[in-house]
């Protein structure tokens, strides 16, 4: 454990962060007056847990033959178009 103040803190943060990361220091005691005010420690790696694919599964009602007769519909609607766009010469 290091004790430094809060001038020396500011001029070498750098340092003592990199300190505390390479594990050099486990914990720097930051003074104010000679007084303890603060600490730096090492974070710990945070453990993710796996993504769970199929979460949802069965949450949503999806109309398939619904969905194929609006694409055809679509389809007819820019078929449409791209007819009247010929015929203007477009």
């Amino acid at each position: 454990m290091t004790q430094v103040n809060i001038h020396e803190a500011k001029t070498n943060f750098s340092r003592l962060v990199s300190a505390i990361k390479s594990g050099a220091e486990t914990e720097i005691i930051i003074a104010q007056n000679g007084v303890p005010a603060a600490r730096i420690v090492p974070i710990e790696a945070v453990k993710r847990e796996p993504r769970k694919f199929g979460f949802a599964k069965g949450q949503f009602d999806f109309d398939y033959e619904a969905f194929q007769a609006l694409d055809v519909e679509v389809q007819k609607l820019f078929d449409d178009e791209q007819e009247r766009n010929r015929q203007n010469g477009w």
